[in-house]
């Protein structure tokens, strides 16, 4: 069964960086399209990316566009994805998620799930 531990998450200030790290365990991920949600106090959970099983093609929330990028490890069983110019709106609890299949969507159904991370971003 795939299961899931995130990483990577913290305090930073704004402005700053992170990478949160997506490890698979117990399956291989090839066949698995991938997934980062986050969620807010008080908000709803909200896609923020996702990559293709292949890696080939990738989407994007557009609050993160230009600041976030997914990326993928085969061999390491390895999501990432690099959060750059941080800003306090950010500031969520971090997931990752599969769906086994190819596509990739920000509001599709995903059926594994990761405990989350938690990011805050605050001076």
């Amino acid at each position: 069964q795939l299961q899931f531990v995130e990483s990577g998450g913290g305090l930073v200030q704004p402005g700053g960086s992170l990478r949160l790290s997506c490890a698979a365990s117990g399956v291989t991920l090839d066949y698995y399209a991938i997934a980062w949600f986050r969620q807010a106090p008080g908000k709803e959970r909200e896609g923020v990316s996702c990559i293709t099983s292949t890696g080939g093609s990738t989407n994007y929330a557009d609050s993160v566009k230009g600041r976030f990028t997914i990326s993928r490890d085969k061999a390491k069983k390895t999501v990432y994805l690099q959060m750059n110019s941080l800003k306090p709106e950010d500031t969520a609890v971090y997931y990752c998620a599969a769906r086994p299949f190819e596509r990739c969507g920000l509001s599709m159904t995903y059926d594994y799930w990761g405990q989350g991370t938690q990011v805050t971003v605050s001076s």
